[in-house]
């Protein structure tokens, strides 16, 4: 690090938000030898956007599209290599999965991601589910895929592995410290924040439900969306356990789900949306769920993990922030000469931020990246 003329602390590249994606790209940026700061305005980790809740599904069994799978298995390899790393560990094998109502496509569509990259899956009936694990009670109707290798991360322990690991190879994270605006200088930018000025090379943002408010251009891809979370007692706790309970992604007549087994904090962990979702100010949000939002979720629960479905433990909200087409927003922003762009994660982007830190950091030091993104491109928009 150096000083400026002005006086500002100088780095090599700024992150701005350290998060699930923002604490992978500092991470990578740090590990090819710049000197990095990481700006976070709560703390690391925290429990205000979407990188919290205790654990976040990780699958290949990709039904939004066969092209998330060539980078959610680069996020596998990247996620192992922390681990080897920090000595933490991060990611569960439990198998996942992915069942639905007649009529729905979340099987179909996991069935054809699957088949486009040679990625094992066994397809099963309700009652097959059930039988195997017992803490499913799917509806005969429904079809069902099983894929070996999903599972979950432990998502604040992954933020923390990055940071550990960022700080090992000599970044600077802040916490605490809000980024107000900033602004290119000719020779890299300058961040303001409410604590100090700093200037850099390369400016990255990962602001998650609050890019907008420093990249207005993407405000229509960084929509912030709210979540519910919830854990409830198990009647019959040992069929929860991650040995006999695989994460899942269930789409009924109305909405759609997904679920964990228990796993470091008490409770059988899930959640479950309808289609229609509910645009927020994320300084304003409420951020107390509602005794019609605990109904709501207590209904699914019952219908469908019914052993599952005992006394609410925890209810939590989070930010998601959505893109409008649903696919994540990578790339240099347009117009500017040093700022590059990760947003629009749209409530399933942690399972990859492993690898999406490395083609941001990519994107921030070569202006490219030879990983296939071009799904996500920021250019697209």
């Amino acid at each position: 690090m150096s000083k400026t003329r002005s006086g500002n602390d100088r780095y090599d590249a700024i992150v701005v938000g350290v998060g699930g994606v923002g604490s992978a790209t500092a991470y990578q940026l740090a590990k090819r030898g710049l000197d990095v700061l990481g700006i976070e305005r709560y703390d690391v980790p925290h429990a205000m956007g979407s990188s919290h809740g205790s654990t976040r599904i990780i699958r290949k069994a990709q039904q939004e599209g066969p092209e998330y799978v060539p980078l959610v298995e680069r996020a596998y390899e990247r996620w192992r290599e922390l681990e080897e790393r920090t000595g933490r560990d991060l990611l569960t094998v439990t198998g996942s999965v992915h069942a639905g109502a007649p009529g729905t496509d979340v099987v179909a569509n996991a069935r054809e991601a699957c088949d486009a990259h040679g990625i094992d899956y066994e397809e099963l009936s309700a009652a097959e589910v059930n039988e195997r694990f017992p803490g499913y009670d799917l509806p005969a109707e429904y079809e069902a895929m099983f894929q070996p290798e999903g599972g979950y991360l432990d998502c604040e322990r992954c933020v923390t592995a990055h940071v550990e690991a960022a700080h090992a190879e000599g970044a600077t994270v802040r916490a605490r410290e809000r980024a107000i605006d900033w602004s290119e200088t000719g020779d890299g930018v300058r961040v303001r924040t409410d604590k100090g000025r700093y200037e850099a090379d390369e400016l990255v943002v990962t602001a998650g439900p609050w890019t907008a408010e420093l990249l207005p251009s993407v405000a229509d891809d960084a929509v912030p969306v709210r979540a519910l979370m919830a854990w409830l007692q198990p009647e019959e706790p040992e069929l929860f356990s991650p040995d006999r309970f695989p994460v899942f992604v269930l789409r009924d007549e109305e909405g759609g789900g997904y679920g964990f087994p228990v796993h470091d904090v008490p409770g059988f962990k899930f959640g479950y949306s309808g289609d229609q979702r509910e645009v927020v100010d994320p300084d304003r949000m409420d951020r107390e769920p509602t005794a019609a939002e605990e109904e709501l979720h207590r209904r699914f629960a019952e219908r469908f993990f019914p052993e599952g479905a005992g006394p609410t433990v925890a209810l939590r909200t989070c930010l998601q922030s959505y893109s409008g087409d649903e696919d994540f927003v990578l790339g240099r922003v347009p117009d500017y000469d040093s700022v590059t762009v990760g947003t629009g994660f749209t409530g399933h982007g942690f399972k990859f931020a492993s690898a999406t830190g490395e083609v941001l950091a990519d994107f921030a030091t070569e202006g490219e990246t030879d990983v296939d993104v071009s799904t996500h491109s920021i250019d697209r928009l």
